[in-house]
């Protein structure tokens, strides 16, 4: 009973975690990357700062807008479906019965069985059944944009201030070592919190996104040296 209760509990948390995680991880990586590579290219630590804090809300907006118009269409999707679905069961609903009860025989139930479910399940919302077992929409997993939007933005703003603060308190000599080791840091917890939340392997989690944000701030630092060296 503890661990079903458990999974629907992981299941629920996909809908905002995911746009809860790239936001975060995304505002750490590339503020951090920012920072890194305009101290690398010799910067004075005021330009680094307002360089920062420019991308942080860039970014921000940059996120919300993204997932808003990618999760929009997303519902605009599901609306139409389910719209198609309802004019399919007024115009033909002897051939939704038994387009319901081949998807339950698909699933290993008995054609008889499959008959009566389906039956019993379109006589108490017939919508509702299509929509949940033909088209795999459901409450936790539709589409929300506002909230996605709203979630990208403020996560992405939270991961980036993280990079912000530590280059604010971080000595010019040392910002690049400091910026860069502790958000890797914050990426590795990040990553295995995560992980944990979605019931994976904490280690894992934590080493992918370890891997590629020590990847992108490297090639951004590489690049922003090169540029001030030859400026």
């Amino acid at each position: 009973m503890r661990n079903r209760h458990m999974e629907r509990h992981r299941a629920k948390r996909i809908v905002w975690l995911r746009a809860a995680v790239l936001g975060a991880n995304d505002g750490i990586v590339s503020t951090a990357s920012l920072v890194l590579g305009v101290a690398a290219a010799h910067a004075t630590h005021s330009s680094i700062m307002v360089a920062g804090i420019a991308g942080l809300v860039a970014g921000a907006m940059s996120m919300a807008a993204g997932e808003y118009v990618s999760v929009h269409s997303q519902a605009d999707t599901e609306k139409a479906d389910i719209e198609l679905e309802r004019k399919e069961l007024k115009s033909d609903d002897a051939g939704e019965h038994k387009e319901l009860a081949a998807i339950y025989v698909g699933r290993g139930l008995d054609p008889a069985l499959a008959k009566q479910v389906a039956y019993q399940l379109m006589e108490h919302d017939g919508l509702g059944a299509h929509v949940r077992d033909e088209l795999g929409i459901t409450k936790v997993r539709s589409a929300r944009p506002i909230q996605a939007a709203l979630a990208s933005a403020a996560s992405f703003a939270i991961g980036a201030a993280m990079p912000l603060l530590i280059t604010l308190f971080s000595p010019a000599a040392s910002l690049i070592p400091i910026v860069s080791g502790t958000s890797l840091v914050f990426l590795a917890l990040l990553g295995a919190v995560a992980a944990h939340a979605g019931g994976a392997s904490l280690t894992a989690g934590a080493m992918r996104v370890t891997f590629w944000s020590a990847l992108a701030m490297a090639l951004t630092a590489g690049i922003g040296a090169l540029v001030g060296t030859v400026a």
